[in-house]
């Protein structure tokens, strides 16, 4: 299985920014754990700042990977373009959300890429990633 994950913007800042919410651990240190503890999938991570980045990878791979695992960021609540992306590709899409977006701000209780994504897990920390593989896992058999 080719899976890529894909995270938006400020979350190369885990392990810095905001840290009762998001935690203490870099994605880079736990990248390196999901590859561990899925030692048979082929990962690849990407991460930008920049939303057309963003749409450039989903159509880069949206044809010939077997799953993507994504965290938009900010643009969830803001991209039509990452949902059109989402749904213009073959690949199918699990949005995660490291925090639990419906007991922040009212502006993250929408998500313009919702409706063209497999499904979404929101509030479980980093372990959103890892159940978001397990699903796709599950979808594989």
């Amino acid at each position: 299985m080719k899976l890529l994950i894909i995270n938006g913007p400020n979350l190369n800042l885990l392990g810095k920014r905001e840290k009762s919410i998001y935690g203490e651990s870099t994605f880079e240190d736990y990248f390196k754990t999901l590859q561990s503890e899925f030692p048979k999938i082929e990962f690849e991570y990407y991460q930008s700042n920049v939303e057309g980045e963003l749409i450039n990878k989903l159509h880069e791979v949206g044809f010939n990977y077997n799953a993507i695992v994504m965290n938009a960021g900010a643009y969830t609540h803001t991209s039509i373009g990452i949902g059109d992306a989402i749904a213009g590709i073959e690949t199918p899409v699990i949005e995660v959300h490291i925090s639990n977006v419906y007991a922040r701000e009212e502006y993250r209780h929408q998500s313009l890429m919702a409706k063209n994504c497999v499904g979404i897990i929101a509030g479980m920390g980093l372990n959103s990633y890892k159940l978001a593989i397990l699903q796709f896992l599950s979808l594989s058999k």
